[in-house]
């Protein structure tokens, strides 16, 4: 029913950036530009940003095509844009034989900076991979349908990023890039629980979200262990969590991203009881906080309609498309309204094929357009 979270997003940090910062993460410092680190790469970065995935691949095609990248690290970091715009496009199997032109282990001499003197005098020593290589060389062989291979990647993954990264004997590591792994240690480990869940293994979830949050009480890794509390039939577990949620931002000034979470935790709460009505009024809540919430707006849509009220929901879909396309616009909610144009309207079909025609004009290269069901 919900729109996939986003990660938990990282503590706001200082924009001072210290000569550890910029040496482990060269696109943290502010004295230096994407370009100045890439060839065309703030180019790339908008490209991905816009969904612009078969632009991407002619680009890296051209620029390989005329020698335009003339450091190893550059040929790397054009190499995962075009992996990640082959996966974007599910053509998986032509993502995994790009990933195959790479030799040996990512850990190999091959890819550290100060295997190349001359290219990287001042380089500080370490690997060259990009982290969005890394996850995509775990995730692309559960595309393919070898989930365990998959697993075991993002489980080893998790512990590079441990162990390299976050071990508490590397102080060597700025207080910005810290935070930068903290971030991408979450996304692993929300993308370990997906896995886990998509085969209703809730017991291996709960396992691992209970020992993460006795550690880390971060309110995101926490309302996940609530969501699949809720998914097992711990109702009461569930209202915990959320609750020790709530609690942890009392008395503080937490952000809009923040206070949302909480207001949609009581949401779901009130969805089991079958409060329609009053889950409403939490999704509206964040709705007026920020008008881009897909969560909220998805969820409202759908309690309206269970309120019978098809006319209203639709409109709360339709709204959201106008005014945040770039947001609203993803399979999810489509789905959902092509159903309710479905139970509301005869001639159903014509609407969807107008709502198909605006989608074609306007939707990522990505975006799966069977959603529509026409």
């Amino acid at each position: 029913m919900d729109v996939p979270n986003s990660p938990p997003q990282p503590e706001s940090s200082s924009p001072i950036t210290t000569a550890a910062d910029a040496a482990d993460d060269p696109l943290s410092s502010p004295y230096s530009s994407l370009n100045s680190h890439c060839f065309e790469l703030s180019n790339l970065q908008d490209l991905a940003c816009r969904g612009a995935w078969r632009t991407i691949l002619d680009k890296v095609a051209r620029s390989r095509s005329h020698s335009l990248l003339s450091k190893p690290h550059e040929h790397l970091i054009y190499l995962t844009f075009n992996v990640l715009a082959l996966v974007k496009l599910r053509r998986y199997s032509d993502a995994q034989q790009e990933l195959q032109t790479l030799d040996g282990e990512f850990e190999s001499k091959q890819y550290l900076f100060e295997s190349y003197t001359d290219h990287y005098p001042d380089h500080a020593p370490g690997s060259m991979i990009p982290f969005a290589l890394r996850w995509l060389h775990a995730h692309l062989p559960f595309t393919l349908g070898d989930r365990q291979l998959s697993l075991d990647r993002l489980y080893n993954l998790l512990h590079f990023i441990r162990e390299s990264k976050l071990s508490p004997s590397r102080d060597s590591l700025g207080e910005i890039s810290k935070t930068l792994w903290k971030k991408r240690e979450t996304f692993v480990i929300n993308s370990i629980i997906s896995h886990h869940l998509s085969q209703k293994e809730f017991r291996v979830c709960l396992h691992l979200l209970k020992g993460e949050v006795s550690g880390n009480k971060d309110p995101f890794l926490v309302s996940k262990l609530g969501y699949v509390q809720m998914q097992y039939g711990d109702l009461d577990g569930a209202n915990l969590s959320f609750e020790m949620v709530e609690t942890s931002m009392e008395g503080s000034e937490s952000d809009v991203s923040l206070k949302n979470l909480v207001n949609r935790n009581k949401a779901l709460m009130y969805l089991v009881a079958k409060d329609y009505v009053s889950a409403v009024r939490e999704y509206d809540e964040c709705i007026e906080r920020d008008g881009s919430d897909a969560v909220a707006i998805n969820n409202k849509a759908l309690c309206l309609m269970y309120l019978r009220d098809l006319s209203d929901s639709i409109k709360v879909l339709e709204s959201a498309l106008e005014r945040v396309p770039t947001v609203a616009l993803n399979e999810t909610l489509v789905v959902n309204m092509c159903s309710m144009y479905e139970l509301a309207y005869v001639n159903h079909a014509d609407t969807k094929k107008t709502l198909s025609t605006w989608i074609a004009r306007v939707a990522p290269d990505d975006f799966d357009a069977s959603c529509t069901r026409i």
